[in-house]
């Protein structure tokens, strides 16, 4: 016969493993907004079973070999010179291990030369054409990266560049007839319609920072995550981002969660933004307050001078390791809401973020 004693003990029993039940870890992917498939894929492997770094780096090579995705991978915009050059880098949680490279050329996917990096050597970061060599000796073949699209983005930037006088060393020159941009860029590319000339355009004079961070858990509890991106356009060549950066672009801490990071990369460096979040969420942050805290250190250093700040944006993401998760954008969204992709177990979807401040 139970007593008293035991009935409650076991009652209490009975809340504690339903409380734990109730806390264990989810099976969870989320990325930036460019990441529904990407969710999508590392959300099927991770229920098939495979380590959560297989399963973001699986998620992001659809993005770096999407030639129509221009800030990541295959067809992201190149920089002043025309070459593509990309960042990527990654980290695992079971084993607290990461690998990143920054400025390789000709290959497609940096956050599988990345997880390279950390696996096959005693090194974190490699870079430029040493990154390169590296891949090679790895069985990757050097490919062009620049697709008729993103030239056609680059020759439209070029062709905007002007003098105090207006001139331009890559016009028809000052002696020719004077001509619209738009018939240069036609004359260039005869097969572009005027939507994508005008895409070009819009990326000439408003060249985009995107990037894809995704972060995975799965019901073990155990973590991963990659950032990788093409930088930014019409960058100096060599320039790196915040993307391979550990603890800048990405952060993982087994105990407590991961973040990562989108938009301009300086700022991102400059508060080490992934690891910010990640120690916010270890002093016991949610994801919402720890994004919004790192924010706000990006907006003091700009004296919270809105009309400085209104010249980027940057966005966060964060996963706890119990599974509660943000996204963060330092703007809200004009036309398009700030989102980033999430995926629970059915298709992804897209989930508003949070935002600092309002234009």
């Amino acid at each position: 016969m139970i007593n008293r004693r035991e009935l409650f003990g076991a009652g209490a029993a009975l809340a504690a493993g339903q409380l734990a039940r109730a806390q264990a870890p989810k099976e969870l992917v989320i990325s930036s907004a460019n990441g529904l498939a990407a969710c999508k894929k590392a959300m099927e492997m991770v229920k098939a079973g495979a380590d959560t770094l297989d399963a973001v780096v699986a998620g992001v090579n659809i993005v770096e070999l999407d030639p129509h995705d221009n800030s990541v991978g295959y067809g992201g915009l190149p920089n002043e010179e025309g070459v593509v050059e990309l960042d990527a880098s990654v980290m695992h949680g079971p084993t607290r291990r990461c690998g990143s490279v920054a400025s390789i050329r000709s290959i497609k996917t940096p956050s599988n030369i990345a997880k390279l990096v950390m696996e096959q050597t005693d090194h974190i970061m490699l870079v430029g054409d040493n990154a390169l060599r590296f891949a090679k000796a790895m069985g990757y073949k050097e490919e062009d990266l620049l697709t008729e699209e993103s030239r056609l983005a680059w020759m439209t930037w070029k062709l905007s560049l002007r003098d105090k006088s207006g001139h331009n060393n890559w016009g028809p020159g000052v002696d020719a007839p004077p001509k619209r941009r738009t018939s240069e860029l036609k004359q260039l590319f005869p097969h572009a319609d005027d939507k994508l000339l005008a895409w070009a355009m819009e990326m000439a004079m408003h060249p985009p920072t995107g990037t894809i961070n995704c972060l995975a858990l799965n019901a073990k509890g155990e973590m991963s995550g990659t950032t990788t991106t093409s930088g930014l356009a019409w960058k100096i060549p060599g320039r790196v981002g915040d993307s391979p950066i550990i603890g800048a672009g990405l952060y993982v801490d087994q105990d407590y969660g991961g973040a990562g990071s989108t938009g301009r990369g300086e700022e991102n460096i400059r508060i080490c933004g992934a690891h910010t979040i990640v120690e916010n969420m270890r002093h016991g942050m949610t994801p919402k307050e720890a994004c919004l805290d790192a924010l706000k250190r990006i907006s003091r250093n700009f004296d919270n001078d809105k009309t400085r700040l209104g010249q980027f944006d940057i966005n966060f993401y964060a996963l706890r390791k119990d599974g509660l998760y943000a996204g963060a954008s330092l703007w809200k969204g004009q036309e398009h809401r700030a989102r980033f992709a999430v995926n629970d177990g059915g298709e992804s979807r897209h989930e508003d973020s949070i935002y600092l401040y309002e234009r």
